[in-house]
């Protein structure tokens, strides 16, 4: 895939940083050979382990900055005296143009405020959203809210709606992504108020969005639905739900195979079926949550990754950017319409 635009990298984010960054630079390069780096962060630190790699230091643009936002910075304190970090350039120069998209392993908080405040979230979106792909028995699901917005009314989920619609036709490929709310059940009377006046007017725009309906926690798994909707708070629980269980099979299948010399011999037999399921559900592979709403290309990279990992999250910065996918979600709002806000929010604001 050949695509030329610049993408900026807070080289500072995440827990092995800057060493993370660069090497995950470097395997994204492979595939985007075209693809230019501006890199915020330590000079120092930064051009040793980057002067190695001919091919990606002539591709990179080192801009040197000795602050940083920490896992454990604040993100008031962020805010506030951030305006010189590592993250905080990153992200400015996208809203200034001189980067197509951002991406990060940084304080997660963090980077969603100054994105949000530096970015601004599009025309017809009130708040941006954190979406990530989800391995299913049927393929990848994208889901979001994963913990941007704890609380959401009906008009903020059925903007994630649309913008799920969108991101699923475009990053996914799929021709038309059915959509469904997570719930507490399946059933059409089950349910709070804001999440019934969603489902009410995503039913009325059916012809245009797929609505499948209401999901449950199983159903994400199962792959039910392409695309699948919920407030930050649920979405953030199921989110790490699913991490923990993964990890959790990992270990139980390890001690398994560890208990006994039959068994180990067992390990040897499916060696192969199980290197093929580890690479299926290798959380590597669908790393790079993108904050959708925003008027930049804004990802989020899981600060534990290795490169592997960095590497698929700039590769979902650039094929954001590649599919015009902030000009689609416009498109999209634009076809949909939105949903009025409830008189009593109205009336309390």
């Amino acid at each position: 895939m050949s695509v030329s635009l610049t993408i900026a990298l807070d080289a500072m984010g995440g827990d092995q940083a800057p060493a993370i960054v660069i090497n995950g630079a470097d395997l994204a390069r492979r595939r985007f050979p075209d693809v230019k780096y501006l890199m915020f962060g330590n000079e120092n630190q930064i051009l040793p382990l980057i002067r190695p790699r001919k091919r990606l230091l002539d591709v990179t643009e080192i801009m040197h900055t000795d602050v940083l936002i920490s896992n454990e910075t604040k993100v008031s304190s962020a805010l506030r005296r951030g305006r010189q970090s590592s993250m905080h350039l990153a992200i400015d120069a996208v809203r200034s143009g001189k980067a197509a998209g951002v991406v990060s392993a940084g304080n997660t908080g963090a980077l969603m405020a100054m994105s949000k405040l530096a970015l601004k979230t599009l025309p017809g979106i009130d708040r941006p959203a954190i979406a990530a792909i989800f391995p299913t028995l049927r393929g990848e699901t994208v889901m979001l809210d994963l913990g941007a917005n704890v609380e959401c009314n009906a008009k903020n989920l059925v903007q994630f709606a649309i913008m799920g619609d969108v991101f699923a036709r475009t990053v996914l490929g799929t021709v038309q992504p059915s959509c469904g709310l997570l719930n507490v059940g399946s059933e059409e009377m089950k349910g709070h108020a804001e999440i019934q006046q969603a489902a009410a007017h995503l039913r009325k725009i059916s012809e245009t969005i797929n609505f499948h309906g209401f999901v449950e926690g199983d159903d994400i798994a199962a792959g039910s639905t392409d695309v699948i909707i919920s407030d930050g708070f649920t979405g953030n629980i199921a989110l790490k739900t699913t991490e923990g269980t993964a990890r959790l099979i990992k270990g139980f299948l390890g001690e398994a195979f560890r208990s006994s010399l039959s068994a180990r011999l067992g390990f040897l037999l499916a060696h192969r079926g199980l290197r093929k399921m580890r690479d299926r559900i290798d959380p590597r592979r669908y790393n790079g949550a993108m904050f959708l709403g925003l008027t930049g290309v804004a990802v989020k990279s899981h600060g534990g990754t290795d490169a592997f990992g960095f590497a698929n999250a700039i590769g979902v910065a650039i094929d954001m950017v590649a599919n015009g996918f902030n000009e689609k979600i416009t498109l999209g709002l634009k076809n949909h319409g939105t949903i009025e806000s409830e008189p009593s929010e109205a009336a309390t604001n």
